[in-house]
């Protein structure tokens, strides 16, 4: 079901507010558990941080792709590989979250302006199907959020290990 306005318009204050939250989790980590994983299967904080740089790069060309293209195929990908085959642990998380940062505040400035009929465009997602602007808009608000508290699910299991 689209968004109505007010809707669209919450959620893309969450959206804008994303790497806030994402910046504040990352610093509460203390240097010597931000590598930690809470299991061999779990990201660290660092892995967590980089991923973001690359999903954020990646959604910011989908949502263009939406409202652009007539016919838009997104394709997705394995985050677990790319984590592993990009070695998430060599990437440099300040410039990381820089990146995260600045994507989002250009994709949301772009988002606020739009008039309202560039919004319900659908195009076809590789793994899920149908996929409009405002599935997008769901999952991109939502995603630095998860991730936010996944930094903050990590600490709080670090913590109890170090305690």
């Amino acid at each position: 079901m689209p968004f109505d306005v007010a809707a669209r318009e919450a959620f893309l204050r969450r959206y804008a507010k994303g790497p806030l939250l994402l910046r504040k989790a990352w610093e509460a980590v203390p240097p010597e558990a931000r590598t930690w994983r809470p299991s061999e299967d779990k990201w660290s904080a660092h892995e967590v941080v980089v991923h973001c740089a690359d999903s954020e790069t990646y959604a910011a060309v989908r949502i263009r792709l939406l409202l652009a293209e007539p016919e838009p195929l997104i394709v997705g990908y394995d985050e677990d590989v790319w984590a592993r085959r990009f070695y998430y642990h060599a990437s440099d998380p300040d410039l990381a979250l820089g990146l995260v940062e600045a994507v989002r505040a250009h994709t949301a400035a772009m988002l606020v302006g739009l008039p309202g009929e560039y919004w319900g465009r659908t195009g076809r997602h590789s793994q899920s199907g149908p996929y409009s602007t405002d599935d997008w808009l769901r999952i991109y608000a939502e995603h630095l959020e998860a991730h936010a508290a996944q930094i903050g699910r990590n600490l709080v299991a670090w913590q109890n290990l170090v305690d």
